[in-house]
């Protein structure tokens, strides 16, 4: 990739990671209300919740951030190549 390219991209990416964060923030909201029927999920210093609660929301938090952060990625990247003509990964 050349370095224009790579300079074009970085305010590119920045802001589908933002977008990638907020959006990811509201999907694990929506599923660990529909798994749990609680509001919001349980924090690690929540004394009241057991460790096995705290867990499975840590770890379903992350996979949900993981997943729709590569979907984001992976889509930013291709709309990037369609518009300049290369791919950013390069």
């Amino acid at each position: 990739m050349s370095k224009a390219a790579k300079i074009a991209y970085r305010p590119f990416g920045l802001l589908s990671g933002i977008a990638g964060g907020l959006v990811a923030g509201a999907v694990f909201k929506q599923v660990w209300r529909r798994i749990s029927d609680e509001d919001d999920a349980p924090d690690a210093l929540q004394a009241e919740y057991p460790w096995r609660q705290v867990l499975l929301a840590a770890a379903l938090q992350g996979a949900v951030y993981a997943v729709v952060k590569a979907a984001i990625d992976r889509g930013g990247a291709k709309a990037f190549e369609r518009w300049t003509g290369e791919w950013p990964g390069n």
